[in-house]
């Protein structure tokens, strides 16, 4: 038996070697793992279309955790059965709030749905998955249609900086998160990839007490305190290897297999 029921595991800088791959090893852990009892679910900042690829290539079809927790998605029926979106209006008004401490910000946006493409304006470095991407010629674009998060970029100022600045001047209206390089995200209030990590694992008949997790960003934090074990990665940030119970290898050395390898051993 797996000393959990559930292993959760973040893509990106976790699961994901910097190829975008997941390694035979890695592969071959988890399967072990769920052929001795325990349920494996991705949870992800990535919006589902950024993550479908990587679900197909893992023969993934169970339940994930996707865009910082705002979707809980059935990879099997390609469904989504939660979804949550930002108030248009209140996030406006908290990206003013942001604009007025930083000056004017580069900025990308997910629009909610399995097919939502993700909109980038003019300056804004892409640095997460494969798209489906869309230009944003406008504010006035923006909010045009539901959005599941923002995301900002500022010249001049490092992620940590843009983050603190942004739960200063806004952290009252939207949540605030860093999910990594060049990833300051602009969430609906209270989301976390604990709430919909909570979500999901109902559904499987899980909660904290069963559940090992695995991240590396700060966006993580959340999901490792929510955990029984919370895992960091040796390539993770260092505010959630403060929080986590254990650290591991990085993500380039199967840091993941390493760890379910020796809960299998016992």
């Amino acid at each position: 038996m797996f000393p959990y029921r559930l292993i959760a595991t973040d893509l990106d800088g976790t699961l994901l070697r910097s190829d975008d791959t997941v390694s035979e090893r890695t592969r071959a852990a988890l399967a072990s793992a769920t052929g001795a009892g325990a349920a494996h679910i991705i949870v992800t900042g990535r919006p589902v279309p950024w993550t479908r690829d990587i679900l197909a290539d893992l023969g993934y079809r169970g339940i994930a955790v996707c865009g910082q927790g705002s979707q809980v998605y059935d990879a099997g029926a390609d469904r989504l059965l939660t979804a949550l979106t930002l108030d248009r209006r209140v996030a406006a008004l908290a990206l003013a709030k942001i604009e007025a401490e930083t000056g004017p910000l580069a900025l990308a946006a997910s629009r909610s749905g399995t097919t939502g493409s993700v909109l980038v304006g003019p300056g804004y470095a892409v640095h997460e998955g494969p798209g489906p991407y869309a230009p944003l010629t406008s504010r006035d674009e923006l909010w045009a249609e539901p959005l599941n998060k923002i995301y900002l970029q500022c010249p001049g100022l490092s992620d940590d900086e843009l983050t603190e600045i942004a739960r200063h001047t806004a952290g009252d209206l939207v949540g605030v998160t860093m999910a990594g390089a060049g990833m300051v995200e602009l969430l609906p209030l209270g989301l976390t990839k604990a709430r919909g990590l909570s979500l999901a694992a109902r559904r499987l008949g899980s909660g904290p007490s069963d559940t090992l997790a695995f991240g590396d960003m700060p966006n993580d934090i959340p999901m490792l305190d929510w955990a029984a074990h919370g895992v960091a990665m040796a390539n993770a940030h260092e505010e959630l290897k403060a929080v986590a119970d254990e650290e591991t290898a990085s993500n380039d050395e199967d840091g993941v297999a390493l760890t379910v390898e020796a809960m299998l051993r016992g």
